[in-house]
């Protein structure tokens, strides 16, 4: 890549960013998650019982998942988020802030269950159990002006698992834009694949768009996910065209910048343990990269080294990597 074309796929950076001590405000949902790995996790009915390799209990939800992932690469990252006052919401505040992580905005509901998803994995696919709870609670209500004025960069994830904050996030992205902070947004599936027109509104006020291909695809309403991702960058009404990242799994990634340049990004040679929160992962090294104005390339193929290296160990956040060591997977893929 030449010099110019390297300026010119380089991210534009917000302004503000003097004095802001927040690198990265995740507002979304919590839930723990409880991950059952075997080469066949596949209960049997009747009262039939089945040994398994491994049950344990993790840091879940994509958007907490994203939170600890950015700050295991050395981001200062602050969450707001709902949990019950149950041993599930506790054991969440106290995980993520062991991970570096300022949980003092989250909220505890009384008499709510924190959410919670039982995760049944053989390390290639995985099924998911979720039962809501509080995941759904937290909304703009909850964001204190004063923290959204600290923060760099206020990214949502499960946008269509938000029953709440959903309608919230225009308004809320907007305010965090108008103030010099950047945002993003990973949609994540919708349960109800209904895709609805309302993720558009949110859509144009987000900097930076992280589905992956089959939700990208949903999006847009075409089956190609590189016309998808364009069409995803060029929302109508949005004052100017935007980043989409969009996760291809084994195939690695696709970004389109603002400029409309499309570049591609191959999946490391790594045998999963488990996939969960890979994707999570990966935005946590796309929205570390282009915070620090990498170019695309270099901010998709560290995101491509962060979410396949996440996926070493069972869970979300075991295996995250540091930014050395995911700079230096990204250079090998390179």
């Amino acid at each position: 890549m030449s010099a110019t074309e390297a300026v010119s796929r380089r991210p534009a950076r917000a302004p503000g960013h003097v004095g802001r001590d927040v690198d990265l405000l995740v507002i979304g949902e919590i839930n723990a998650d409880i991950i059952v790995t075997d080469p066949d996790p596949v209960p049997r009915f009747g009262q039939a019982e089945r040994i398994v390799d491994g049950v344990r209990l993790a840091i879940g939800s994509s958007s907490m998942i994203t939170a600890c992932g950015a700050a295991r690469l050395g981001l200062r990252v602050s969450v707001i988020g709902v949990v019950g006052d149950d041993p599930l919401g506790h054991f969440m505040l106290d995980a993520m802030a062991a991970r570096g992580v300022d949980v003092a905005a989250c909220r505890i509901a009384q008499a709510r269950p924190t959410g919670a998803s039982v995760i049944l994995g053989n390390g290639s696919d995985r099924a998911i159990l979720t039962a809501i709870g509080t995941i759904g609670d937290v909304s703009a209500a909850d964001v204190p002006a004063s923290l959204l004025a600290r923060a760099r960069h206020v990214h949502v994830g499960s946008y269509f698992l938000q029953a709440r904050l959903a309608a919230d996030v225009p308004a809320l992205f907007h305010a965090a834009r108008a103030s010099g902070a950047t945002t993003s947004l990973d949609p994540n599936w919708d349960p109800l694949e209904r895709w609805d027109g309302a993720f558009a509104a949110a859509a144009v006020e987000a900097d930076v768009l992280l589905p992956n291909a089959a939700e990208a695809c949903r999006l847009a309403g075409v089956d190609d996910v590189e016309q998808a991702a364009l069409r995803l960058g060029r929302v109508r009404g949005r004052p100017a065209p935007g980043t989409v990242a969009v996760k291809l799994g084994a195939d690695g990634a696709l970004a389109v910048g603002a400029d409309g340049t499309v570049v591609r990004a191959p999946a490391l040679a790594i045998t999963p343990v488990d996939t969960t929160g890979a994707g999570d992962s990966f935005d946590a090294g796309f929205l570390a990269a282009w915070l620090d104005g990498s170019t695309l390339d270099d901010a998709l193929r560290l995101a491509v080294a962060c979410g396949s290296l996440s996926t070493r160990a069972p869970g979300g956040t075991d295996a995250q990597p540091t930014r050395d060591e995911a700079e230096a997977a990204a250079g090998r893929a390179r």
